[in-house]
């Protein structure tokens, strides 16, 4: 969703509500792929050594149960996105489906199975727009999808580094990658990034001062390269945030930064 920091003079007990109802509609949505793809391979589960104790691959729960409580699930959220946005509905059915084909097929074809997984966090950013009705640039749109490339294939290049030195972290997709491909697309989409968001800080329709903050998106997409290659660093991009200090800081200090630049230039 577009952040809080570029809307917050929105922020109001409605927004909020609506805000709240929407993450758990994406959240229940995301759970019903899950219950999809564990029911699909609940036969291959059976054999791996730690999936075997998911639910329906231990006997614990009738798959047939499950496939009826996410469809109940499912047809229940996608009425109540109905209420709060028609167009909401559309994207929610379009992140299933998209989801769906990624845990069935996509996720074995190369490259386009980071692709999936940067438009995932663009669908998330419009229903964000849709929910509590805000506008949104294409460059805004730009950067968070070059940004979950920038993840994606840092994701990608961690898991092939672990499959290098047998840690028994495979996917079938990555017989299809090397060290010098990922690299390569990392450079560029780092290069991209960076352009994209510093004319996003001009063309925002907000003050120029947002500028200001380009050093930071730098040195935060630096420090995460640095991780990844130096630290081998990157397979869980939400627990380096947690856990690199620097990252950390450099998130807050962004925040910061932009609440302060909106609220004293506008």
């Amino acid at each position: 969703m577009p952040p809080p920091s570029f809307s917050f003079e929105t922020i109001n007990p409605g927004s909020l509500l609506d805000t709240l109802i929407g993450f758990l509609l994406l959240s229940f949505v995301s759970g019903c792929v899950y219950i999809v793809n564990d029911y699909a391979d609940r036969e291959a589960d059976r054999n791996h050594p730690v999936k075997k104790y998911r639910p329906m691959a231990s006997g614990a729960l009738p798959p047939k149960l499950a496939l009826v409580f996410g469809a109940l699930l499912l047809a229940a959220s996608l009425a109540v996105s109905y209420v709060l946005n028609p167009l909401f509905t559309g994207l929610l059915l379009l992140y299933f489906a998209m989801n769906v084909a990624y845990s069935f097929r996509l996720k074995h074809v190369v490259i386009i199975d980071i692709m999936i997984i940067a438009a995932g966090f663009v669908l998330r950013a419009i229903a964000g727009g849709l929910v509590i009705h805000v506008p949104f640039t294409p460059w805004f749109l730009l950067c968070t999808m070059l940004l979950s490339l920038f993840l994606a294939i840092g994701k990608r290049r961690h898991e092939l580094h672990l499959l290098q030195n047998d840690k028994g972290s495979h996917r079938k997709v990555l017989d299809q990658y090397s060290f010098d491909l990922l690299d390569q697309m990392s450079s560029i989409v780092t290069t991209a990034t960076i352009i994209s968001y510093s004319l996003f800080t001009f063309t925002s329709g907000r003050t120029v001062h947002l500028m200001w903050t380009i050093p930071l998106v730098i040195y935060g997409m630096f420090r995460y390269l640095y991780l990844i290659h130096i630290e081998k660093k990157g397979g869980a991009p939400d627990r380096v945030l947690l856990e690199d200090t620097h990252i950390l800081v450099t998130v807050i200090l962004y925040v910061i930064s932009v609440v302060g630049i909106l609220v004293y230039f506008e």
